[in-house]
């Protein structure tokens, strides 16, 4: 009891701070100064699950302000321009960096919502702010196959070393690093790992790049927390990692940059020439990356076939699948493990990814 009453106590004289605060930021000496944000963040990455939602939920309410560098109000309204909250200094980067990759981040927009639905439900479990998935765009395009060549892997590029030290089995037979599931769970709790040393996104991001020493060197020689006044004594990559996020998450988030109705006439047109199609109307509790997974077929080949399977899916009960010839008689052999393992993962509190089943299929049981 007394422990709750010292942390409300100490949450109280964070919002106080922050409320007399004149330019509605927390300064850097508050958050050096802030112990509970430490000690909250020690008990979520000292053990290898998703905390209890009422210390997520903490979390998030303190690590909310690490933004304080980049929006004006600490996090991004979509009911607001965009330019009327993000920090002037990012603007004309964004325009640069859009000229360049809008097209093939706009695709992502609709191909990659399984991944990123993914990636907010987890982050959700830690009080991570949801705008950190955007970090496995710049690291990896939301790749399980992506590899460095230093030997960083998977979708949120994660050495040997740092995987195996937040749980993931990385060995000759098994590498999770490259598991969606469990390797976000190990981001999620490896960026708060970063957020209680810097107690700023941006910095976070800038040393998920090039490691957290040399961000304090940068600190040390420029005398400044704040990425704009320091960004000049990180390493250029470092520092343009941090301006790529900053750039995707724009395109990404900004109404005003919208995907088109349609995927593209010659991407649907060459797809459909290279295969025979089969449809079948499915109900049930089906999860696009697992039926993916049993499937061994490609999430972005998928979506293309069926947009926004997990939406409609849920929201109307039923969905007509769309899958060439040879992965349709794949989901008929395995449709009552994929739709156990959806369900299972569905009820799952860590929601970790089902083994991949035996080729041979398992028919029901007649009553």
């Amino acid at each position: 009891m007394k422990r709750a009453s010292l942390f409300l106590f100490s949450l109280c004289i964070s919002v106080v701070g922050f409320a007399s605060n004149q330019q509605g930021y927390i300064t850097a000496d508050t958050l050096k100064e802030d112990e509970t944000t430490q000690q909250l963040i020690e008990k979520v990455i000292a053990v290898n699950k998703a905390p209890k939602p009422a210390i997520a939920a903490s979390v998030n309410a303190l690590t909310r302000y690490g933004f304080k560098d980049l929006f004006t109000q600490f996090s991004y309204n979509t009911l607001l321009p965009y330019a009327s909250q993000v920090n002037p200094n990012a603007e004309a980067y964004m325009q640069d960096y859009l000229k360049q990759h809008s097209a093939s981040l706009i695709r992502m927009k609709t191909w990659g919502l399984p991944y990123f639905n993914l990636i907010d439900n987890i982050f959700s479990l830690y009080g991570v702010p949801h705008e950190l998935k955007y970090l496995a765009v710049i690291e990896s395009n939301l790749s399980t196959t992506a590899t460095s060549m230093v030997g960083a892997s998977g979708p949120w590029q994660f050495m040997p070393e740092t995987g195996r030290s937040f749980g993931l089995i990385i060995n000759s037979q098994t590498d999770q690093r490259r598991d969606y599931f469990k390797s976000t769970h190990a981001a999620a709790r490896y960026l708060l790992q970063l957020y209680r040393d810097f107690n700023d996104w941006l910095l976070v991001i800038a040393a998920y790049n090039g490691g957290p020493g040399r961000v304090n060197d940068a600190i040390r020689k420029s005398g400044s927390r704040n990425f704009w006044v320091l960004q000049n004594h990180l390493p250029t990559e470092s520092k343009n990692h941090v301006k790529k996020f900053i750039a995707t998450h724009y395109i990404m988030e900004d109404q005003s940059v919208s995907t088109t109705t349609t995927i593209g006439h010659k991407d649907s047109s060459t797809i459909e020439a290279q295969h025979d199609l089969s449809t079948e109307k499915i109900s049930g509790k089906y999860v696009s990356l697992i039926l993916t997974s049993y499937i061994k077929m490609e999430i972005e080949l998928f979506n293309r076939y069926n947009p926004a399977f997990d939406n409609r899916l849920s929201e109307e009960g039923y969905y007509n699948l769309v899958l060439p010839d040879e992965k349709m008689d794949a989901f008929r052999q395995l449709k009552y493990q994929i739709l156990e393992a959806s369900v299972q993962y569905l009820l799952s509190d860590n929601q970790t990814l089902a083994p991949t089943p035996t080729p041979k299929a398992i028919k029901p049981k007649k009553n």
